[in-house]
């Protein structure tokens, strides 16, 4: 999902590997999903264009692409091969008259239809009602490699710098009204897991992979007796998810790709979220040379050291992200401490004002921001440090 409900173990999904020694380049990878649209606005499916490139596949609602790279060295080459496949799917949608939406929440009041599926069968039912909210939720999925004997460190960072979701909220609204900076994330994490909060929320800090294996095995136990009990066979569930793909916390280990995943972006311009798997990967590459300890509430990436706050203050941190995104002078100050280039990252939620939409509004809105799109992909791109 882009923490989306769709199958972890998909046999087109390519992801780093590890590498042999720290002075290889870490490589990323970048899964994006974009809604749909006519040329009235309105939701529509994909259809061809899926066939646009590689790496272009269906999501588990019917309107929704998702996009992926392969596991990319530098940013200048995931930049480049992100943008040259939107730009395939593009010139396919023109022919469709269709267009590419990049909002986490489509804004719209209606119902979001899903694709045939049993994996998508067997969440609806143990989520029940809430698995409505997911539907409304695209997203942005950043893997990188883990970094040989920091795994741990790796994933324990992530989980502190989550509160830079704030830098590329794209979505205010949830059918028609305003709820939050960055809805997508507070309809995923706060309302369609409330039953299951340890599924969809976000985990302390990891103290090693022990740890790491015992959290996801008794998640795993859960998702499955919860299954059972809403009426599904336990060799079924067994057959369709297995423990990794099961788990939808916002931080994971990805063991079956050695990588550490980031789900909780939410999509964006493209130009955002390259700019955003850039300082993501910077902050990794300072492991190989510094201490990585928690300590206190406030945070800083040195020279030195990463200083990771105490699992409370992230928690904080990340609400306020949700709640107000870059209006939070707090999350501004946490991030900047944390190494990221606040300034430089627009995020669309600031963008949007109005408190509700009408249908007509919710399309005009899709229309624009698809605009923006194309814009964003043709328009050469700065060079970005990598």
């Amino acid at each position: 999902m882009s923490e989306h409900p769709h199958d972890n173990r998909s046999p087109n999904r390519t992801e780093p590997v590890s590498r042999s020694t720290s002075s290889d380049p870490i490589r990323r990878s970048i899964e994006v999903e974009y809604w749909v649209i006519d040329e009235d606005g309105r939701l529509t499916e994909p259809g061809d264009l899926v066939e646009a490139a590689p790496g272009v596949e269906r999501e588990f609602t019917a309107p929704l692409l998702e996009i992926k790279t392969t596991p990319c060295e530098t940013t200048a080459e995931l930049r480049e091969e992100l943008f040259s496949r939107l730009r395939s799917v593009l010139r396919e949608a023109e022919k469709a008259n269709k267009g590419l939406v990049p909002l986490a929440t489509p804004a719209q009041h209606g119902p979001i239809e899903d694709r045939p599926s049993e994996r998508t069968r067997v969440q609806d039912r143990v989520l029940g009602e809430q698995f409505e909210y997911v539907r409304h939720c695209a997203g942005t999925h950043i893997h990188v490699e883990q970094q040989p004997g920091r795994k741990i460190d790796q994933l324990n960072t992530f989980i502190a710098l989550d509160p830079a979701l704030a830098l590329v909220n794209s979505s205010p609204y949830f059918r028609g009204s305003q709820l939050a900076d960055g809805a997508r994330s507070q309809l995923y994490r706060w309302m369609a897991y409330e039953h299951l909060p340890r599924q969809g929320r976000l985990w302390p800090y990891v103290d090693d992979n022990e740890d790491w294996a015992r959290r996801i095995e008794r998640r795993y136990g859960e998702f499955v007796t919860r299954a059972v009990f809403a009426g599904f066979d336990r060799g079924n569930i067994e057959a369709s998810f297995d423990p990794e793909g099961a788990v939808w916390t916002p931080v994971q280990l990805r063991e079956r790709f050695s990588t550490v995943e980031w789900r909780s972006p939410d999509t964006a311009l493209p130009s955002e979220i390259i700019r955003l798997a850039d300082e993501i990967t910077d902050v990794v590459e300072r492991l190989n040379e510094n201490e990585v300890r928690i300590e206190g509430d406030e945070g800083r990436v040195t020279d030195d050291a990463i200083v990771l706050p105490r699992f409370d203050a992230v928690e904080e941190y990340v609400e306020a992200s949700i709640r107000d995104g870059l209006a939070s002078e707090e999350v501004r100050s946490y991030l900047d401490r944390m190494g990221f280039d606040v300034s430089a990252f627009e995020p669309l939620s600031r963008e949007m004002d109005t408190e509700s939409l009408s249908v007509e509004e919710a399309r005009e809105l899709r229309l624009e921001y698809a605009e923006r799109l194309k814009e964003d992909v043709q328009i050469t791109q700065p060079m970005l440090a990598d």
